[in-house]
């Protein structure tokens, strides 16, 4: 294997190709991380099809940091309803349930109230309020929600959100991560919180070319970190987060103490490949381990149609660019368990997030247009991979926190997350959340993170 092929192989959901065997057997022995070492060390300044290491190209954007608000015309909004009101449905789906994809009695009670009573202000009112910033990264404007806590020994921590996410995922957490005192927590334990756009996502600029990765997003969190002047920080994600994140630990960038999970990569290399296979799970599994397996093969069975997608053709999702009911069932049918919680919502049931959390985040992307750029994330990465899955283990040697919940795409077992971070310093096993995990669950997300990297301060 070749030091160029290596940088081919992080990140794909085509995790059912039998490419990915290979690649899971290399990272599983750790080889693979002396490898990125040698590829950061010796070939910093050579291009690996549009994908740059730390330090591989010069910077050459001004790292002017300017303060960023953003405000809808009423015309947009009221195009936003016209547009949902006079929405073309089809016919109801053919079977009871989800089967068949987001049900028709779901979107249109989503559409009822976006058309009538949602209002975007609300939320607009509470990001204005927070002191959010854009500064351009190599060629590229990242907007950042920056938060510092009263107290001055508050340790850093960038947060990333993943798809079809936005930071509108992290608003709940940022009161209890700046100032815990004040949600029941002790002033030891306070954050300074950064929460960048995704290229592409929300209010950061869109990629005009190729290249935009977990990798080059990565190298460009570790460059805003360094512009905010920090010196010693952490880094957080689920999601695409999780993957930027886990890059992050693997370029080793100066200052990175440890990095956190709420979807951990922890699959082992003979599961991945029983997967990929389609076939029955290896024998031994335990209990844990067996409802992983589950999870994970009825998300690669059933729930992979989107990221499939999105990784071959983003660019033929017009759709969704056009149709604003389009682009919220799109969103909401991302994994099982997570639009069934939706479901629950607009039939009227508490749940974690509201109709207007929901409303909220589609409403971004709308007002935004970028249902088509966000899904170039998909596209972009698969261009870099020979095939290795998602959820494989990268051979991570940083200290590691894992908060497994129970309604993510798969639930970490302890055991896996053993072998699969060495410096595993946080494990626990939640008794509620799913992929939202911020967002549905803010108290425990915070208590997780309290918890996670009380040891490094």
């Amino acid at each position: 294997m070749t030091l160029r092929n290596l940088q081919h192989n992080w990140y794909s959901f085509r995790a059912l190709r039998l490419a990915a065997i290979a690649f899971v057997l290399v990272a599983a022995s750790g080889y693979a991380q002396t490898l990125i070492q040698t590829v950061i060390q010796r070939e910093t300044a050579t291009s690996l099809s549009n994908v740059v290491l730390l330090d591989a190209v010069p910077q050459t954007a001004t790292a002017e940091i300017r303060p960023f608000h953003f405000h809808a015309t009423d015309e947009q909004l009221a195009d936003l309803r016209r547009r949902v009101a006079a929405t073309r449905w089809p016919e109801r789906e053919t079977v009871n349930g989800a089967k068949q994809g987001v049900q028709l009695a779901t979107m249109q009670k989503l559409a009822q109230y976006w058309a009538t009573d949602y209002d975007w202000r609300k939320v607009e009112a509470r990001l204005n309020a927070l002191p959010m910033f854009v500064t351009t990264i190599d060629g590229l404007d990242i907007q950042f929600i920056h938060v510092r806590s009263k107290n001055p020994h508050a340790l850093p921590v960038i947060i990333t959100h993943g798809w079809p996410g936005s930071v509108i995922e992290q608003l709940k957490v940022i009161g209890p991560l700046t100032d815990p005192v004040a949600y029941g927590g002790k002033a030891e334990d306070s954050f300074d919180v950064v929460i960048p756009s995704l290229p592409g996502y929300g209010f950061s600029g869109k990629p005009t070319a190729p290249g935009w990765t977990p990798v080059t997003i990565a190298r460009a969190w570790a460059t805003l970190v360094q512009r905010l002047g920090y010196t010693r920080y952490v880094a957080q994600g689920g999601d695409w987060g999780n993957a930027v994140s886990e890059v992050m630990a693997l370029l080793q960038p100066p200052g990175l103490l440890a990095i956190h999970t709420n979807m951990a990569a922890t699959v082992p290399a003979d599961v991945s490949k029983a997967l990929s296979l389609g076939g029955p799970p290896p024998a031994g599994l335990s209990p844990d381990e067996k409802h992983a397996w589950d999870q994970l093969d009825d998300f690669y069975k059933n729930g992979l149609g989107y990221a499939q997608e999105m990784s071959n053709r983003p660019q033929t999702l017009y759709g969704i660019a056009d149709s604003p009911v389009g682009l919220a069932a799109w969103m909401l049918d991302h994994d099982i368990r997570s639009y069934l919680m939706i479901t629950r919502v607009f039939d009227g049931q508490p749940e974690g997030l509201t109709r207007d959390d929901i409303l909220d985040n589609v409403t971004l992307y709308w007002l935004t247009n970028t249902a088509v750029s966000s899904a170039r994330l998909y596209w972009d990465t698969t261009q870099i991979s020979n095939g290795a899955g998602f959820f494989d283990v990268r051979g991570v040697k940083l200290p590691v926190a894992v908060s497994a919940f129970p309604d993510e795409i798969y639930q970490a077992p302890k055991t896996w997350a053993e072998k699969a971070y060495p410096k595993l310093i946080h494990y626990s096993r939640l008794p509620k959340g799913g992929h939202f995990a911020a967002w549905e669950q803010p108290e425990l997300f915070s208590q997780e993170l309290r918890e996670s990297f009380r040891s490094l301060r």
